[in-house]
């Protein structure tokens, strides 16, 4: 494949992952609406409508430190964008979300994983939405992330073994380097488990995202599971595949404050565990729904210091 513009010869990412841990960024919805974003708005076409605000907030996550920029793609899809009426623009967002991720590392070395969200539908059997469909939304989007030249197609917030499958198959279709497959796991009432909405547990997902072929299993999002609850998931996948793995916890549990949703778990609270994380076996953290930079400079110190006592 050629090289995409503005990008540089680098080791790959999953050969630097095996040898030190890694820093991902943290949210990025919820720092769209702190810069402005109205609730329901289409954050992915500020790359093309915005792009200036969205370079600012990748580049707070450089200056603090993480190796790794997810896209701001995660509604990327056609099926996404048909919602907000930018479907016939699906292209040119994802690629240029690419841009602007490679421009917040500037001259540094750094991965850009293009980011893949859910199609925010069931697909058939269970509900209406047809495999098809699904199948070739996954499979365009995938495909303009690749031809931009991302380091990483990161599949996220996927709580269906179908769906995630069908989006591997679409990544791997497309050419993807690395194939990063994340799921979003729920407390269970009783506090004993971590399981998906669609109930499925992390070891059948470690073991479902071996045989379709990725490269990282990783878990993002979810409700009750913070670093602690990360590196439990991350032991159960493991136990059962022999993958790298991804971490990215909210800030928390949100509560309601005038109309919005606002994290308040603190950088020193989110990383007090980061280090049970990395000893479970974590090869790559970052934060979700409610971090900062703030939250990845704090990620960064603990991860540092883990690297050099290896």
């Amino acid at each position: 494949m050629t090289q995409a513009p503005g990008a540089f010869a680098k080791r790959p990412l999953l050969d630097v992952a095996r040898e030190r841990r890694l820093v991902c960024d943290g949210a990025m919805g919820t720092q769209l609406m702190l810069a402005g974003l109205e609730p329901g708005g289409c954050g992915e076409y500020w790359n093309i409508d915005q792009p200036e605000r969205v370079l600012a907030i990748q580049r707070r996550y450089v200056d603090a430190g993480a190796d790794c920029l997810i896209t701001n793609t995660f509604g990327g899809s056609r099926t996404m964008l048909d919602r907000h009426g930018h479907g016939n623009e699906m292209r040119a967002i994802n690629q240029a979300g690419v841009r602007i991720a490679r421009d917040a590392f500037g001259r540094g070395e750094g991965y850009v994983l293009g980011g893949v969200g859910p199609l925010g539908a069931i697909l058939e059997p269970y509900g209406d939405f047809p495999v098809a469909d699904a199948r070739a939304a996954y499979e365009a989007q995938s495909l303009a992330l690749t031809e931009a030249g991302v380091d990483a197609i990161i599949i996220e917030t996927q709580t269906s073994l179908e769906e995630m499958g069908l989006a591997i198959d679409a990544a791997k279709a497309a050419g993807a380097p690395c194939i990063i497959a994340s799921m979003a796991y729920d407390l269970s009432a009783d506090g004993t488990f971590f399981v998906t909405m669609m109930g499925v547990l992390p070891a059948r997902a470690a073991e479902f995202i071996e045989e379709k072929g990725a490269h990282v299993v990783g878990l993002n999002c979810g409700a009750g599971i913070d670093m602690a609850g990360a590196a439990k998931v991350i032991r159960s996948y493991r136990g059962h595949c022999g993958l790298l793995t991804m971490a990215q916890p909210n800030a928390g549990l949100p509560v309601l404050e005038g109309g919005r949703a606002v994290y308040k778990q603190s950088p020193a609270e989110m990383v007090a565990a980061v280090p049970e994380l990395l000893s479970a076996g974590a090869n790559i953290v970052g934060s979700c729904c409610g971090s900062t930079d703030d939250h990845t400079w704090a990620i960064r110190a603990v991860v540092d210091q883990f690297n050099r006592a290896r």
